[in-house]
């Protein structure tokens, strides 16, 4: 989710399309939270870790 967070912001920087570097930001935040909360240890969507 991470990898796919910066590919769609440097495809909307290159191309210039807003939609897809907020979309690509979204990605990215909503990655580095699961990452940060699997490993803290904590289950997230019912596996114990989450890369």
């Amino acid at each position: 989710m991470i990898v796919l967070g910066i590919v769609l912001i440097l495809v909307a920087v290159i191309a210039k399309i807003a939609i897809l570097e907020t979309l690509g930001l979204i990605l990215l935040i909503v990655g580095v939270v699961l990452l940060l909360l699997g490993s803290m240890g904590r289950s997230v969507g019912g596996r114990r870790h989450y890369w």
